[in-house]
């Protein structure tokens, strides 16, 4: 590793030229006005986030460390706006949470913000969160605490009202040139042919008809949302400075929102293609010049067979971490059946993946959970694709039968029986419908259950604000008409602080949640065995519907079990220390509790810190 900019930039100059050159049809011009830009943008770093830079260029396996846990949370929801966030940055503290994701935040058109994905300036934080300047005040504030900050980049599209997309819309050529312009139907039709539609049912096609300007413009996304063209330098040599941008305002990882989809080609399905990963690669280069101490987070849907594409290789590494989005869905795919061998089979998938390729672990995100399931895979099981969904999604929102769950559905299309879910952890879990003690008791353990899985996974796990106080869905959106057509608001609503204050009540359900989901993540904390390189592997239980994980690192082992049904199941168990009791057990038969789990430090290393 280099310490200085020059040094880096020398060492990777060739292969930075040579993507550069094969990319853009050796335009030398570009590509110096590319290099000269690196140095520009760490001219314009401060001194202290060089130094942060020099002490992970001198620990590059800094965020592999089991210390690291995460909450994603939208700004406005959770504290008003950022200095609100600065002001409860003790909160994350008490839970052992170092590493904030915060959701986009950058400045958006209300009534055409998706979330925040339709972005109208990168320079720029929505007026009612604050101002560049509360950013950095914030990432000062939580680097002296020693905590991280990710951020979402969006790369695949502006917003129409992007000062880009206002001069394409008023005929300038070169802002044109940013996007893709058709002066007829004839090439969009083209394309339509073999593109896929990412929101079939609210935002149908691929391309929206401009009639101030008289032509058709890509928006894979939202009509609202131009694609940006990548095979113009202008596009990759802006966006580029724009990440850049963010990175030095002390942001620690930036999350890579729908990479996979930055390169279009006409007779694909413009997804995935070599350009990307070559793009991906470039960028990496960028940051490792500019801001060595900042990580990519790739953001691919996709099952992890494919997805590891993504991470590069370990001499060409691209991004550092990716979204784990198929273990998530699958894990409530197996709450709902009962039965963990997709689960088991896609941990497989994961656990054989080369050490360098870590994910981020989540329960619930911001996003709803699609069903894009192994089915392949289920088929061996008589299981159908079409069936299969309409099960879980009838099962997820409480119209199955005996179902204890209640969530929403979005973009639910009844001609196919498909939807995407929406719903916080602990409605998913049971816990809104419980009538009982009883009921509120078993949704508990479902939910401590499904978090322990999490937090036993290999990377790094993210908390998504509110789950740790068993926050519930917030059904107001529905009176509200900026909100009332996205079913995923039931899962953003405002954090509940009087909730939070249940925390501190071990007699209520979510006193019991926080202090055992505390008492995880310190557990997870204290034992090496968790770091996100150490080597994992699943074993088969007995049972369908225990699933067991055993990981192992410096000598030092842990066996993972996780019941995923109601019922007592028998299992073996090693010698061992259980970690949440601190109770020695005895190699012999018994069982694991419904919806229980165990975490069972082996072998003579197993006199942890309990």
């Amino acid at each position: 590793m280099k310490n200085t900019v020059k040094a880096r930039l020398e060492e990777v100059y060739d292969e930075l030229k040579w993507l550069y050159m094969e990319l853009y049809n050796n335009d030398q011009e570009a590509f110096s006005y590319f290099t000269d830009m690196l140095m520009r943008s760490y001219d314009g770093r401060r001194a202290g986030l060089k130094k942060i830079d020099e002490a992970r260029l001198a620990d590059p396996d800094w965020y592999r460390s089991n210390k690291i846990m995460g909450m994603m949370l939208y700004v406005d929801l959770f504290a008003g706006d950022l200095a609100g966030v600065k002001e409860r940055l003790s909160y994350f503290e008490e839970l052992g949470i170092n590493y904030i994701h915060l959701m986009p935040l950058l400045d958006t058109v209300p009534e055409k913000s998706d979330g925040g994905y339709a972005v109208t300036d990168f320079r720029k934080v929505r007026e009612d969160l604050g101002t560049m300047k509360d950013l950095e005040e914030l990432s000062k504030a939580c680097h002296e605490r020693g905590i991280s900050l990710c951020l979402d980049f969006v790369m695949n599209h502006t917003g129409d009202e992007h000062a880009w997309a206002k001069a394409a819309r008023a005929g300038d050529p070169v802002a044109k040139g940013r996007y893709f312009f058709f002066d007829s139907w004839d090439l969009p039709a083209k394309f339509e042919a073999s593109i896929p539609d990412v929101f079939p049912t609210t935002a149908p096609g691929s391309f929206t008809w401009l009639d101030d300007c008289n032509q058709a413009v890509m928006t894979m996304f939202y009509p609202f949302q131009w694609d940006l063209n990548y095979s113009n330098p202008l596009v990759l040599n802006d966006m580029t400075e724009n990440l850049l941008f963010l990175a030095n305002r002390g942001m620690d990882i930036i999350r890579l929102d729908a990479i996979p989809y930055i390169w279009k080609a006409l007779g694909t399905d413009c997804r995935n293609l070599p350009q990307v990963h070559t793009i991906a690669r470039i960028l990496y280069l960028s940051c490792y010049v500019v801001c060595p101490g900042v990580l990519m987070l790739g953001e691919v849907v996709m099952e992890p067979k494919k997805v590891a594409a993504y991470f590069g290789t370990e001499d060409r590494p691209e991004c550092r971490m990716l979204y784990n989005v198929t273990t998530m869905c699958s894990t409530w795919h197996t709450l709902a059946t009962r039965d963990v061998r997709l689960l088991k089979h896609q941990m497989d998938q994961v656990c054989a993946l080369p050490p360098q390729c870590i994910f981020q672990n989540y329960l619930r995100c911001h996003d709803d959970i699609g069903w894009g399931l192994d089915y392949p895979f289920l088929s061996q099981f008589g299981i159908g694709e079409v069936a299969h969904k309409r099960y879980l999604n009838d099962f997820f929102i409480g119209r199955f039968s005996g179902s204890w769950s209640r969530g929403e559905l979005y973009n639910e299309d009844l001609r196919l029986g498909d939807a995407r879910l929406c719903g916080t952890t602990a409605s998913l879990c049971g816990l809104e419908s419980a009538g009982t003690e009883e009921e509120a008791e078993t949704a508990l353990r479902r939910d401590l259950m499904l978090h322990a899985f999490m937090l036993a996974q290999s990377g790094i796990p993210v908390l998504y604000s509110g789950d740790e106080i068993g926050q519930l869905n917030d059904y107001s959106y529905h009176q509200d008409p900026k909100k009332a057509d996205d079913s995923r608001n039931v899962h953003r609503g405002k954090f509940n602080w009087d909730l939070a204050e249940l925390r501190k009540d071990p007699e209520t359900v979510n006193g019991r949640l926080y202090g055992m989901l505390k008492r995880l993540i310190d557990l997870r904390s204290e034992n090496e065995v968790f770091r996100a390189d150490a080597h994992v592997h699943t074993f088969y239980t007995g049972s369908d519907s225990v699933l067991g994980l055993y990981r192992e690192y410096d000598g030092k082992g842990l066996v993972c079990l996780f019941n995923f049904s109601e019922w007592p199941i028998p299992v073996y168990y090693p010698d061992g220390t259980d970690l949440m009791s601190g109770n020695k057990i005895k190699a012999g038969d018994s069982h694991i509790d419904g919806y229980g789990f165990v975490w069972l430090a082996t072998g003579e290393e197993n006199e942890q810190e309990a």
